[in-house]
């Protein structure tokens, strides 16, 4: 593993012009690729899960499968008093011709006036799957805003899901340009100070972004084999600047180190090997180890999921790739520059008579860092207790941790068409949520299944938690049939969820559910919202398994040790548990509401928690990586375990402190996204990232080393030797041949 990164940066620091051209090729390769090919979006089908996907299955079986809808709200203009009937009849049927003439539109409803009369609506059923409707609504909304030009005595509007889905798409491209907006400078000032160079500054930035760039067109063509849900550019973006800076940061800063240790007594070339043989090593296991972690998200059996793991394993692997093999050819050039502006510098001040002194090292070790170690190295026991203690407190507000999908309603109300989509559910309530009662059965007993369904639904409109006039329909074939039922909830209220289980526990059962020779499954809205968290609940062990194996199996590949491979799974579980409880406290409650721009849920995104395992387990291996290789060198040189923990630890801290708030800072520049489970998810990173280059870092993990001392190393052989507790008899020296 040490040989690999050396001689790719013996090639590429030997042959730079060659290494930086063809690494830009690359690039370009992989991005014309992808745009050539183009993604594969995900289907309907791809988003199935649980009995609500079954049913979904069902329907589309039958033809029965939800269609795009949009509708036109009709109501008096504000604060003008009631509605005036003629107005709306006229605007309506205005929006009816001009609808149906529309290439993009499968039906018009007739108009629906409210129970209270205040509203009219028209439906529109668009054509084309459900997913693709926010593309072709331009049209309607273009028509819809005509008419409400044409009959100013009505408030003429449009909302649905095709709307509202191309709204959020749009604020959350406003709010990602937002945020690299924020992000970039921030990493690029992080960097100027590390390094006081704006050119070494620019290096990192420069290759993140070539990675993410690569990274898009590559993911592009795995998108024909894992499609793409639409979030797999923002994982790249995400993942893509943090590790991208974080594997070059770690490369430069050992750049740095060796250049001023050979005192300029080794060529630019050398230098670079010498940072490919130690940073080098530990970029290629960080790298594989945040690919391994994200590679156990293919387990949740989610396209979403999937889409995610594809992303941060695409753009990670590039990230290592380019600081294998264009980072040296780089550091190689900046290298040269370096040397002859430090001749030419000594020169003139030779000419002046005033020999230039020599730079006095920069310590790598801060004072809160160096003051924590020093308390730690005192009384390690002590400070191990207090430090996870203190974790533990954070961790505590996880046992209430209430998980729930993120329904439509939580959405941003600065997107007009949830605005409207608030008038729409007060002026018609029944249209709040759906049950869908799929039932598959023989043609022959189509009239057995109406009656079934027909005494279903009798037993629905007489429940106060299901009002609204229930709509039988039935395949062409008589085989399928589709039994709607309204339900006058948001489905995250406790009203919509206890409904669900009346018609799947009480209602089903006791109706068509008693029939023979049929298969019956409850959809819609309110089971989605159900079904899917309860699904991730069940995957949580098999990935939380799967990514505990993953950091121990890497930690005791990257070391040879099994203790060190129970810490870092320790460590990780204490981290994660951290900041899952912090975001537990934060989110859950509405104390934060202000500071943090939200409006609370009362629970958190059923896809957050998984999505921070992983992302986290994967990235604290980039600081479990780093650290303990610097204090496995040391160790190795024969410095006794205790102090090879303290300068390891110190000599690291000051990269470690850099690479987390750049990470810190791209991560946290996410709470300011509107969208709640994309807040959730930049709060608990940036919150996780922090607290283990902080706490764990520099104060658990040299604890636990300290305290374990020489066993930490167990059962390396090559580690006893260095450390003289190797009791196994030297072999005897080969004779002499001749």
């Amino acid at each position: 593993m040490t040989n690999i990164p050396v001689r790719m940066a013996r090639w590429s620091a030997g042959h730079p012009w060659r290494a930086i051209a063809g690494w830009f090729l690359f690039v370009a390769l992989c991005l014309g690729a992808g745009i050539t090919v183009g993604g594969n979006a995900a289907t309907g089908e791809d988003f199935r899960i649980g009995e609500a996907g079954r049913g979904e299955a069902l329907a589309a079986e039958g033809g029965l499968e939800q269609k795009p809808l949009e509708r036109v709200l009709i109501t008096a203009p504000p604060h003008t008093g009631t509605l005036d009937r003629a107005a709306a009849d006229a605007a309506a049927r205005d929006v009816t011709r001009r609808m149906e003439k529309l290439p993009e539109v499968r039906s018009v409803a007739p108009p629906v006036r409210s129970d209270d009369g205040t509203a009219l609506r028209v439906d529109v059923t668009l054509k084309g799957p459900e997913l693709e409707g926010k593309k072709h609504v331009d049209p309607l909304r273009a028509q819809t805003e005509e008419v409400r030009e044409r009959h100013p005595g009505v408030r003429v509007e449009e909302t649905g899901s095709p709307s509202i889905s191309q709204g959020v798409e749009e604020q959350r491209g406003s709010d990602l340009a937002r945020t690299e907006m924020v992000a970039l400078p921030v990493t690029l000032i992080v960097l100027l100070i590390v390094f006081r160079s704006v050119a070494m500054a620019m290096v990192p930035l420069l290759l993140a972004l070539s990675s993410i760039a690569g990274a898009i067109g590559l993911s592009m063509l795995a998108s024909h084999a894992f499609p793409d849900n639409g979030v797999g550019t923002n994982v790249i973006l995400l993942i893509g600047l943090a590790v991208g800076v974080d594997y070059t940061l770690f490369y430069l800063k050992r750049d740095r180190e060796e250049r001023s240790r050979s005192g300029g007594g080794l060529t630019s070339e050398a230098v670079v090997e010498l940072a490919a043989a130690t940073s080098g090593r530990a970029v290629v296991v960080s790298g594989m180890a945040v690919a391994a972690s994200s590679a156990t998200l293919y387990l949740a059996g989610d396209v979403i999921f999937s889409s995610i793991a594809t992303g941060a394993i695409v753009v990670t692997l590039v990230a290592v790739a380019s600081s294998l093999t264009v980072l040296p050819a780089l550091l190689a050039k900046l290298g040269i520059r370096a040397e002859r502006r430090a001749e030419r510098k000594a020169a003139r001040a030779e000419q002046r008579g005033k020999p230039e002194q020599p730079a006095r090292p920069r310590r790598d070790t801060g004072r809160f860092t160096a003051a924590t170690l020093r308390v730690t190295s005192r009384r390690p026991g002590t400070m191990l207790g207090l430090a996870v203690a203190f974790m533990l407190a954070l961790a505590a507000p996880l046992l209430s941790l209430n998980l729930t999908d993120m329904g439509r309603e939580i959405h941003s109300r600065e997107i007009p068409a949830m605005q409207t989509y608030d008038r729409l559910n007060a002026a018609y309530p029944e249209l709040k949520s759906m049950h869908q009662v799929l039932v598959r059965a023989e043609p022959g007993q189509a009239d057995e299944v109406a009656d079934a369904l027909g005494e279903l639904r009798q037993r629905a409109e007489d429940d106060p938690l299901l009002a609204g006039k229930a709509k039988l329909a039935t395949s062409p074939n008589q085989r399928i049939s589709l039994l709607e039922l309204p339900v006058p909830h948001h489905v995250s209220t406790d009203e919509a969820q206890e409904s669900l289980d009346r018609v799947r526990d009480t209602y089903v059962p006791a109706t068509v559910g008693a029939l023979t020779g049929t298969d019956v499954a409850v959809t819609g809205d309110v089971a989605r919202y159900a079904d899917y968290p309860d699904h991730q609940k069940r995957k949580l062990p098999l990935i939380i398994g799967a990514l505990l194996l993953v950091t121990f199996a890497m930690t005791v590949w990257a070391f040879r040790s099994v203790v060190l491979g129970l810490v870092g799974v320790v460590l990780n579980l204490l981290s994660a548990a951290a900041s899952l409880g912090l975001l537990v406290f934060v989110f859950q409650g509405s104390w934060a509401e202000g500071l943090l721009g939200f409006d609370s849920t009362g629970s958190i995104g059923s896809r957050v928690p998984l999505l921070l395992l992983v992302i986290l387990f994967g990235l604290s291996m980039d600081y479990q990586v780093f650290v303990i290789s610097r204090i496995r060198e040391a160790a190795l040189r024969g410095v006794p375990t205790r102090e090879a923990v303290l300068e390891g630890v110190g000599s690291s801290a000051r990269v470690v402190t850099s690479a987390a708030l750049v990470m810190v800072t791209v991560f946290g520049s996410f709470v300011g996204l509107h969208i709640m489970e994309m807040k959730q998810m930049g709060f608990s990173l940036a919150a996780a990232v922090l607290l283990d280059a902080v706490i764990i870092r520099i104060t658990i993990l040299p604890a636990m080393m300290l305290l374990l001392g020489k066993a930490s190393w167990w059962p390396s052989r090559s580690m006893a030797r260095a450390q003289g507790t190797d009791r196994t008899p030297a072999a005897p020296p080969l004779e002499k041949v001749g």
